[in-house]
This record gives structure tokens, C-alpha cells and sequence, in this order.
């Protein structure tokens, strides 16, 4: 897709395809590309489908949209707005997927623990009823002492003796099961607590990753309590990855967020919004954000060592913040639409400036 729009955009391909399409061993290659971009968005939406059903029919739905819309004549700015809304469809599938498969295990925790007290209770139960039977076997043994029947009292004493053994034989082996039952769903618990802490971080960079930060920030609005949001953005990072490379960009992303992690407090919490975008949860007001940020914006601007294409290169990073505070029954989309929107005015301010990653 991405191979497509560079060719198509490119001055000498698309001269070569306004004066003969079909100059290329006879076959027309305007058609072919789109021919395949449309098989290529129709396996997307069937493993779309495949990796979560639940989900993936309106990934599938959306991507056949854009696939009807293709033609082999379509302008480059054309299909570049496709490859957009491609891009756009499946990160909102990644999203959603991703919070359907951490519901699922949240519900799998809860039975599984659900199992557990269920078990314990049984137990519990079963431990009643022997102390019981106990309780009879005890009385059992003081009718066996009477002096009548001698041979009918030994019977019954030595029946009484077998039911206590084998009531706490009973007694024992549930303890054992029980115990063990304990710790096998202590066993799942933490590999599902595991598995969501995973599920909660950015593999770049470590820090939550976005769907983990959209939960936070529902949670805190549920609750009613006053937070602020704060989006941070490297100024000029596109520039990085051209003249140093995306595995130089991905070292700067990483030790980025590790500075910001330090100057964070341990009650913000700081995750990666996606590309060179990060946000900190601050739970407190806007005054207290405002002074947080600048102390932040000191501490994360400056001097990067990094490892280059031709060696170590040294890069003096600067970023913009902008912060907006929760206002009640705001909606999520609203309240980081504000905060987006005061990043971007203080990142234009920074361009007048002349500031950015540079050496």
C-alpha cells in the first residue's frame, strides 16, 4: 500500500503511466496495483475476522467500503486518502481489539477466583459435616459402653472407631485438594495479572500504552475526582528518523521516555500516545499541572547521546507540552481534542523559535 502511493506520487511513474498505463510488458500496471492493494485489504479484513471475531466484521465492512471505492484511475492524492483512512480503520480495530481481549481477561480472573472461594466455601462445608458426624461417632461410643449386649456394643464401637477414621481421613485429603486448588488459581491470577501488565505497556518504550492511559483517564472521570491531561511531543522528530534513521528515532523514544519517567511523580502516570506523542495523567488541578509541566519540559529538553548511522551522534531535543484540565461531563474525545490543541500552540511557538531536535 505504502509502496503503492510512493510510486504513484513519484514524477517520473506517474509521467510513465499518463503516457501508456500499459507500458510495462504489456500488462497495465495502474490496474495490477490496485488489483492488489484490494486483495491485500480483503485479507485484512478476513484476518481481522480470524484474530477476533467480535470485532473484526466491522473492520471487514470498513475495509470493503474502501475497497469498492479503487479504481485504476484514481488520482495519487486520491489514493493516498485511502492508504489515511486505511490507517485510521485499523487502529481503531487495534484499540478496540486489544480492550475486548483485556475484558475477557478480566473475566477469567473473576471466575477463576469466583472458583476458588466456591471451593473454599465447599470445604468449609465439608469440614462442618465432619465435625458433625464427629460429634454422633462420640455419642455412638458412650451408648457402646453400656453394659448390655456386649457383642452388639463391640460391633458398634468398632464401626464408630472405622466412620471417625475415615471422616478424618476425609477431613485431611480436602485440605490437601483445597490447598492445592489455592495454588493453582494463585498460579492463574498472577499469570493473568501478568499478562495484563503486558497488555498495558508500550513495547518501545515501557510506558503504558494508549488504551491503558484511555482507561485511567474513564476511571477518574467516572469517579468525579479532578485531574489534568498533558500531551508531550518531540519537536522536529520526523527530522531524526530521516537524516539518522528509524532505529536512532526508536533509541531517542526510549530514553526519552525513561527522562520522562523521572521527572514524573509517582502519582502521574505517563504513557505513549503513539509515534513521538506521550501523555501524563495528573491528578491534581490546573495550577499544579501548569508548574509540573514546566519542571518536566526542563528536565526532558536538552542533550541526547545516541547512537547514529555513522556512529554516536549528539542531539539537543526540545518538546511541547500543552495541558488541559477535566471539566464535568466533558467526554474523553473533548478533553484530549484541548489538550492536543494547547500542545500544538506551544509547538508553534517553538518552530517561530527555531527550536527541535538537531545537533
Amino acid at each position: 500500500m505504502i509502496s503503492l502511493k510512493k510510486y504513484l506520487d513519484s514524477t517520473e511513474s506517474r509521467k510513465s503511466l499518463l503516457d501508456d498505463p500499459t507500458d510495462f510488458d504489456g500488462q497495465d500496471i495502474a490496474s495490477a496495483a490496485v488489483a492488489a492493494y484490494s486483495s491485500a485489504l480483503t485479507e485484512m479484513g478476513n484476518s481481522g475476522v480470524n484474530a477476533c471475531p467480535g470485532e473484526g466484521e466491522e473492520l471487514k465492512h470498513r475495509l470493503g467500503g474502501v475497497r469498492a471505492a479503487l479504481s485504476s484511475q484514481m488520482e495519487p492524492a486520491a489514493l493516498a486518502a485511502t492508504a489515511a483512512e486505511v490507517c485510521e480503520h485499523l487502529q481503531s480495530w487495534g484499540r478496540r481489539t486489544a480492550k475486548h481481549y483485556q475484558n475477557k481477561a478480566g473475566e477469567v480472573k473473576a471466575l477463576l477466583l469466583l472458583m476458588a472461594r466456591t471451593t473454599e466455601s465447599v470445604g468449609a462445608r465439608d469440614q462442618r459435616c465432619a465435625g458433625q458426624i464427629s460429634e454422633v461417632t462420640s455419642r455412638l461410643r458412650e451408648i457402646a459402653s453400656l453394659d448390655d449386649l456386649t457383642q452388639i456394643r463391640a460391633s458398634i464401637e468398632k464401626s464408630t472407631l472405622e466412620l471417625k477414621s475415615s471422616i478424618d481421613r476425609m477431613t485431611s485429603e480436602g485440605k490437601a485438594a483445597l490447598e492445592q486448588l489455592r495454588e493453582q488459581v494463585s498460579s492463574y491470577q498472577a499469570k493473568l495479572e501478568e499478562a495484563e501488565e503486558i497488555a498495558s505497556r508500550d513495547a518501545l518504550t515501557g510506558v503504558r500504552s494508549r488504551l491503558s492511559l484511555e482507561n485511567q483517564i474513564e476511571s477518574r472521570m467516572a469517579a468525579g475526582t479532578p485531574f489534568c491531561v498533558a500531551m508531550v511531543d518531540i519537536d522536529g522528530f520526523k527530522r531524526v528518523n530521516d537524516e539518522h534513521g528509524h532505529l536512532t528515532g526508536d533509541e531517542l523514544l526510549r530514553q526519552f521516555a525513561a527522562e520522562l519517567r523521572s521527572a514524573c511523580r509517582s502519582s502521574d502516570l505517563i504513557g505513549r500516545w503513539g509515534g513521538d506523542e506521550f501523555m501524563i495523567l495528573f491528578e491534581c488541578g490546573l495550577a499544579e499541572a501548569v508548574q509540573q509541566r514546566e519542571r518536566i519540559r526542563k528536565w526532558i529538553c536538552g542533550h541526547y547521546n545516541l547512537q547514529g548511522k555513522a556512529g554516536s551522534i549528539r542531539l539537543t531535543v526540545e518538546a511541547s507540552i500543552g495541558v488541559a484540565e477535566y471539566e464535568p461531563g466533558e467526554s474523553l474525545k473533548a478533553l484530549l481534542a484541548r489538550a492536543d490543541g494547547a500542545m500544538y500552540e506551544h509547538k508553534a511557538c517553538a518552530r517561530g523559535n527555531g527550536n527541535g531536535a538537531r545537533r
